[in-house]
């Protein structure tokens, strides 16, 4: 295991570098600014609150709240603007020519989702798309994941006049849970008059325009679709395409993972660490999850900074059957729990009023600012 290339004197003001500004690295950066020399590095100036992007689709005002600009929780660290270009064994650099010198470095680059640089260009972004929904009266969403789901979901609550069609080529929707909350979701999608087609796939690039200013789609078991406009949810790979030119190469996984042990370290690295869905933890990659990561990483990377022992690293220890709720809009969602499965209002509680949104502001140290429920 490699030495880092300076240990210094130990306690406050050591150099950590976070590269990445999303679920995990914003929470670490927030967590260590006041016990090291802390620098983020991020391609955007704000965190988004992923698990609130749909809703914001159809409501863009919901993104006043999920949309956090760093230096609202950033009061005592630097921020650098841009992409990183390269690692080595003592510096990062970046796309905008800064060289910045670390001790520690934690990679928190999550899945590739490459998203406009301010603040105020995502807020607009997001408009733009609610416009699209709202001119439309009919609306195809290719893939049956979470994200397609919740996105039909939410369009065909808001907008219950519209024709949705959500196509997947899975034999089932959400397969990352078990069948049971596959079903109900199948079922409340219909009952909300979602048109769902399974074990088909849609070739976006090849349609054609109507007369009437919608396209025609093609699938692979060759029925067609009209649509006025198309949302792809398919799943992003991680983002670590960056990385195979530098320091870290070898580390990567044939998944395109980083390779971490049980204290949350690159393996082969004291000072350098992964967290959030970048790692090649076998998990559920959650929102939940990562904010565990770094507040784990970052309870060991004070210890490190202190000069204590490396025998008392914390150990992260992934939950053997992770809660997982779906959100159905603005009530309802369906829960899947290692005792049972549910669909309604009561996970919808839980979950799909506000999305976490007032909880997560919250951890990150910033007023929750309480939602008042949408009425279109």
């Amino acid at each position: 295991m490699e030495n880092p290339p300076e240990w210094g004197d130990g306690g406050r003001g050591r150099r950590v570098v976070v590269i990445g500004g999303g679920v995990a690295g914003s929470l670490i950066a927030k967590s260590l600014q006041f016990d090291a020399d802390l620098t983020l590095i991020d391609p955007k100036d704000y965190f988004e609150i992923p698990w609130a992007s749909l809703r914001a689709t159809v409501e863009p005002s919901f993104a006043e709240r999920s949309l956090i600009h760093h230096k609202d929780y950033l009061a005592n660290g630097r921020l650098i603007v841009s992409e990183v270009t390269n690692i080595t064994n003592k510096e990062v650099l970046t796309a905008d020519g800064h060289q910045v010198t670390y001790d520690y470095l934690v990679v928190a680059t999550g899945h590739y989702d490459p998203l406009p640089v301010t603040r105020t260009e995502r807020l607009e972004e997001y408009q733009t798309e609610n416009e699209r929904i709202k001119a439309a009266d009919s609306i195809l969403i290719v893939g049956g994941g979470p994200t397609g789901v919740e996105l039909a979901a939410e369009i065909a609550v808001d907008f219950p006049q519209k024709k949705v069609t959500l196509v997947h080529d899975g034999s089932r929707l959400l397969e990352f849970i078990g069948p049971k909350a596959s079903d109900k979701t199948l079922e409340w999608l219909k009952n909300k008059n979602v048109e769902v087609k399974l074990m088909q796939s849609v070739d976006l690039s090849n349609n054609t325009n109507n007369s009437g200013g919608n396209r025609t789609y093609f699938t692979s078991s060759g029925e067609t679709i009209r649509a006025d406009c198309h949302f792809l949810c398919a799943g992003k790979p991680p983002g670590s395409e960056w990385l195979r030119e530098t320091y870290l190469k070898d580390r990567i996984d044939n998944f395109g993972r980083l390779k971490v042990d049980e204290n949350l370290r690159i393996k082969g690295h004291r000072n350098i660490f992964a967290v959030g869905d970048i790692t090649d933890i076998k998990e559920l990659k959650q929102g939940y999850s990562a904010q565990k990561h770094a507040l784990v990483a970052a309870k060991n990377l004070k210890l490190l900074m202190s000069g204590g022992k490396e025998s008392k690293l914390a150990i992260y220890e992934p939950r053997p059957s992770p809660k997982i709720i779906v959100s159905l809009g603005r009530q309802d969602a369906v829960a899947q729990f290692s005792f049972t499965t549910i669909i309604g209002l009561v996970p919808g509680m839980i979950k799909s009023k506000d999305l976490y949104v007032g909880k997560t502001r919250k951890k990150m140290g910033i007023q929750p600012k309480k939602y008042t429920l949408f009425h279109s």
